[in-house]
């Protein structure tokens, strides 16, 4: 029941190494699918080699997927193993041609739009797969940069390698950084990144292992993919990118096959946002007002392009009699097959144009949607092995390059204004508008007061004028008129009393005519002036009729005036509303915002605190030589006179001896001692090394550290370590002998990271499959401690604990069989049952199929059959023998269920056919 557990990346592994040389490739100017819109770069668009990221390629199809062929060159086994035979890989990269020899005299010939012989440099390969497609992201669209081929060909060292001791072995991940950095102002512009691996079907953060199940939210209308439970950490320098990336690797899975020292056991995906302000056109905003309308220009907005790099480092597909996987491994090495083959099924599916594209088979194609028959613009690399050996995989590739290059994507420029600017625009916009609308407010009103005083004024004055004008008038003439008639009267009583004395004299009759005649024109000329000063008195009334008419036009003039003011009112409520929008979304990016700057400080502050404890004096030599060792422990080839070749294990014993890397154990450093432990573990890993590190004392150096140290990464690494050596019959009872089990029992207690948990379950489950140590092991808490980390709820920790119940179950069946055990099943007794009947139906494969084999192991004791009944075991027993999927499980539940007394009588008493 052994199983090979799994350990760390470090983040100075890359896969086997490429001779590089310095030649350079000079190639046209990429072209863009959309050249209106395109950006002006700086350096980045200068010069670059053409290829695979074209917008056009030479059949004229724009947004075809793009397939390089990487060839590693062969390594110190395969020159030892295949000395006497030629490579089955022909390239002739001048016609882009690729030959696979059948034999001597037969061979496939297939066409690429790239070949990368072993000599090609990491330099080259980023400028024909990856340059092209950076561009494009600069530009505004996505895009995607994948490699795929067999365990150990250099995907890993294509895609990751961070290149610290040498710069010219940089990956696609780090030079697409740099040019993206050299391209962008971080002013005005940001980038971005998420770091994830899927692993068994679950999506974990690599820069945030507690969040070790992320999910996928796909939007219904346009189908883009996004992963809203992801950090996303903000890039400001190309060395934060790196420690970024050194982080991720330490937390990404890998294990020891036969193919490969270090295979990746997940996929790993890099995602990096860019988002890129541009001047887009001007706007204009109208506004009417009755039938005059107007054109107000008031924004210049900025479109926002956002382009996303994926970047995916697929884990190697594999052949177990190959890689020899087994136990936890072999499960890994399914889950990886698993998910490849539905990758597979898509892109065929695609290449044929079939009407079903199976994407929601798998995660890994649910994640890659927009990258194959999407929106993306996607290069491939296919790397592959010179080996005769591994023809029938490097064949595989192949044809999954070939039918690759048939899926064609419609690019889309993925573009957006930008809010943050326009809101800013408003604002100043909005107090322009507001501080003009008072000043013309306070103007008009103080005009509208000016005009209507000057009106009342004048209306006063005429109204005064007039009055006194006409009193003076009418007094005058009724004072000349009462003279008059005054006047007349007394000449007519003076004509009376000359008629009346002298009615005979013929003179005094003259002179009363005179004087009638003198009236009449007096009376005549007043009649005149009278008639004058009325029309004097008229004009006086037109004028005020005027005045008035003036009034009333300035009042609607004032009413038009109140009524733009209230419109004016109207539009400013509205463009406040629009700001409180504007400002509340951006307080939520804000909020967004901080927290990001706090994780990143935290992690800036980390750094530092790293850092500072290299700086102390004695501690430099001693990190310098164990990173020194632990290159040499982890690299997988080792250089020396530059022939590349692999050292072996031995020879490392050899140079840095045994005893030194055990003494680093005890070492005052906290890093120190960390560093030393992963070396132990991985040399514990090979089976070889196993019996000497017990013997130079590494297992109780181990064990020690599990009981003096508090640090989560030793308890992990050194868990994982105890886990490879319990896999050694004599290792168990060593383990047991100095108190393994229980310290595994006390760090499982104190532990909480579900990685630490999963080591220290796979080092009991070892333990549990011992025969000789089942009642020691009992009574030393570990069928407890295996109990209490179920707690975690992390179907990796589930699974190894569910392992371990069914390898203590198998003993103790095999001791009952031969008559050496009687009574009750020690793990009935610890309370196990319960669990045991909870996960019989566990969605998980590996918990579920050990969780039946255990099932049917108890089951095979009759004293356990009363306990089982009442426990609910027998229901799940007789649906273990119809419906798993497992035939020799469903075949041994079948035959324990036939020949149990208990079960047969409990099952006729409640008529449950078989």
């Amino acid at each position: 029941m052994a199983t090979t557990a799994s350990i760390y990346r470090n983040g100075n592994y890359s896969k086997n190494s490429l001779i590089t040389n310095n030649n350079k490739v000079e190639r046209p100017p990429s072209v863009n699918s959309n050249p209106k819109n395109s950006l002006k770069s700086k350096s980045l668009r200068k010069s670059a080699p053409a290829a695979l990221g074209a917008a056009k390629d030479d059949t004229g199809v724009p947004g075809r997927v793009r397939v390089a062929v990487r060839l590693r060159p062969r390594n110190a086994e395969e020159m030892v193993a295949d000395a006497d035979f030629a490579d089955c890989v022909e390239l002739q990269p001048e016609v882009k041609r690729l030959k696979l020899r059948k034999n001597n005299w037969d061979s496939d010939t297939y066409e690429f739009d790239e070949l990368l012989t072993e000599f090609a440099s990491q330099k080259r390969v980023y400028e024909v797969v990856a340059k092209p497609v950076v561009e494009s992201v600069l530009d505004g669209y996505n895009g995607t940069v994948m490699a795929y081929g067999q365990t150990g060909t250099g995907k890993t060292y294509t895609l990751g390698r961070l290149g610290e001791e040498d710069t010219a072995a940089r990956g696609i991940m780090v030079r697409a950084m740099e040019d993206i950095l050299a391209d962008v102002s971080l002013e005005t512009n940001s980038v971005s990144i998420s770091y994830l691996q899927l692993y068994m079907e679950t999506i974990q953060d690599l820069l945030n292992p507690t969040n070790d199940n992320i999910s996928i939210v796909e939007d219904p209308k346009s189908g883009d993919v996004s992963l809203p439970g992801a950090s996303l950490v903000e890039i400001r320098n190309q060395q934060s990118f790196v420690e970024l990336l050194r982080l991720g690797e330490a937390h990404r899975f890998a294990a020891n096959t036969k193919l490969n020292a270090e295979s990746s056991r997940s996929h790993a995906i890099l995602m990096v946002h860019v988002k890129r302000s541009v001047r887009g056109r001007d706007s204009d905003l109208s506004s009417e007002n009755g039938n005059n309308s107007r054109m107000v220009k008031i924004l210049k907005p900025r479109i926002v392009r956002k382009g996303k790099l994926v970047i995916v480092d697929l884990a190697g597909s594999e052949r177990i009699d190959k890689s020899g996987s087994e136990g936890h491994t072999l499960e890994e090495a399914k889950s990886i097959n698993l998910s490849l083959i539905a990758l597979g099924k898509c892109i065929n599916a695609l290449a044929e144009n079939s009407a079903h594209v199976p994407v929601r088979d798998s995660k890994l194609t649910r994640l890659l949607r927009d990258s194959f028959g999407g929106t993306a613009r996607t290069s491939l690399v296919i790397t592959i092995g010179p080996s005769p050996r591994h023809r029938g995989e490097t064949a595989s590739t192949i044809m999954f390059g070939q039918r690759a290059m048939k899926v064609e994507n419609m690019l889309k420029l993925k573009e957006e204004f930008d809010y943050k600017s326009l809101s800013r625009r408003l604002d100043l916009q909005l107090d322009k508008f507001i501080a003009e609308h008072e000043r013309q407010q306070k103007a008009f009103e103080e005009e509208i007061e000016r005009v209507t005083m000057e009106a009342q004024n004048r209306i006063s004055e005429s109204e005064r004028n007039n009055a006194d004008a006409l009193e003076k008038e009418r007094t005058k003439y009724q004072k000349e008129y009462m003279e008059s008639i005054k006047k007349l009267e007394e000449k007519w009583m003076m004509n009376q009393q000359k008629h009346a004395g002298g009615e005979n004299i013929p003179g005094c009759k003259d002179e009363s005519s005179n004087a009638i005649s003198n009236g009449k024109d007096s009376r005549v000329a007043n009649m005149e002036e009278l008639a004058e000063m009325k029309k004097k008195l008229q004009k006086e009334t037109l004028l005020r009729k005027v005045a008035e008419g003036e009034v009333n036009i300035l009042k609607s003039q004032l009413a038009g005036l109140k009524k733009s003011e209230a419109l004016a009112k109207s539009d400013i409520s509205k463009l406040q509303k629009m700001l409180e929008d504007e400002a509340r979304q951006k307080e939520k990016l804000e909020g967004e915002i901080a927290t990001l700057q706090s994780q990143l400080l935290q992690i800036s502050f980390e750094a530092d605190e790293t850092a500072r404890r290299i700086d102390k004096g004695g501690s430099e030599e001693v990190l310098g030589g164990l990173d020194s060792l632990m290159l040499q422990v982890r690299q997988p080839q080792i250089n020396d006179s530059g022939n590349g070749e692999k050292a072996s294990i031995a020879k490392l014993f050899e140079q840095v001896g045994l005893q030194k890397i055990l003494s680093l154990l005890e070492a005052e450093d906290a890093d120190v001692r960390i560093h030393a432990v992963k070396v132990v573990a991985n040399l514990a890993a090979e089976e070889t090394n196993q019996e000497k590190i017990v013997e130079a004392g590494g297992l109780k150096s181990l064990l020690t550290l599990l009981r003096s140290s508090e640090d989560e990464t030793i308890y992990r690494v050194a868990a994982g370590a105890i886990a490879n050596l319990a896999m050694n019959e004599t290792n168990q009872e060593l383990i047991m002998a100095q108190g393994g089990i229980r310290l595994l029992s006390m760090t499982a207690g104190n532990a909480e990271d579900p990685q630490t948990l999963r080591m220290i379950a796979g080092a009991i489950a070892n333990l549990c499959g011992n025969d000789k140590l089942q009642m020691k092991l009992r009574s030393e808490g570990g069928i407890k401690a295996l109990l209490g980390m179920v707690r975690c709820r992390h179907p990796d920790v589930l699974a190894q604990v569910a392992r371990g119940i069914a390898n203590f179950a198998k003993c103790e069946s095999r001791a009952s069989t031969q008559g050496t055990k009687t009574g009750r099943s020690l793990l009935i007794e610890d309370g196990v049952l319960p669990w045991i009947v909870q996960n019989a139906k566990s969605e998980a494969s590996q918990i579920r199929h050990h969780v039946e084999l255990a099932l049917c192991h108890l089951a095979q004791h009759e004293v356990n059959a009363k306990d089982m009944i009442s426990g609910g075991a027998l229901w799940e027993l007789v649906r273990v023998s119809r419906d798993c999927l497992r035939e020799d499980i469903r075949t041994l539940a079948h035959r324990t269920l036939t020949s149990s007394p208990t079960f047969q009588a409990e099952m006729r008493r409640l008529r449950i056919d078989r």
